[in-house]
């Protein structure tokens, strides 16, 4: 049982060492959260749903084996080398048909005037809300661009004390 455990703790690791390190998993995730968030004003059905949460897992999963392959890589060798410029092409093209498939698949079922027109109207009426929204929408870049551990380094070293 403990093995399990640890397993499930490593998992865990690998994600949380992969979002510290890579930006571009932290833009998937980030859009993935706003697409989840604004998804109940498409009124989507529970197939539509599963779809949504698949790609959602396919694309950060591409994204975790890309990562996993370029850290390979760089271990095996920090110079140039063809095979393995090839080796990291190919993974990240993994991960960029896995993200133009998704959102080709978003803009099927979000293009929709109605919804749009719904989505604004209501956050028009709820002032509070929308600079909720905004809010986040801004520490989403910060998220994106610094990663937790940067952020979570900026924010204590303004805390401690001088002296």
């Amino acid at each position: 049982m403990k093995k399990q455990f640890l397993s499930f703790f490593y998992a865990f690791r690998g994600i949380w060492d992969a979002v510290c390190t890579e930006a571009h998993l932290r833009f998937h995730l980030t859009a993935a959260f706003y697409v989840l968030l604004l998804s109940p004003f498409f009124e989507l059905n529970a197939a539509q749903y599963g779809v949504l949460i698949l790609l959602i897992a396919a694309v950060i999963s591409a994204e975790l084996f890309n990562t996993s392959l370029e850290t390979v890589c760089d271990l095996i060798t920090k110079e140039r080398s063809y095979y393995i410029r090839i080796a990291k092409d190919i993974s990240a093209a993994a991960v960029l048909v896995f993200a133009l498939a998704a959102t080709a698949v978003a803009v099927v079922f979000f293009w929709n005037a109605a919804a749009f027109a719904a989505m604004f109207k209501f956050f028009a009426a709820n002032p509070i809300l929308l600079a909720a929204l905004v809010l986040s929408a801004v520490n989403a870049v910060f998220f994106v661009a610094l990663g937790p551990r940067e952020i979570w380094d900026r924010i204590s070293k303004k805390r401690k004390p001088k002296g």
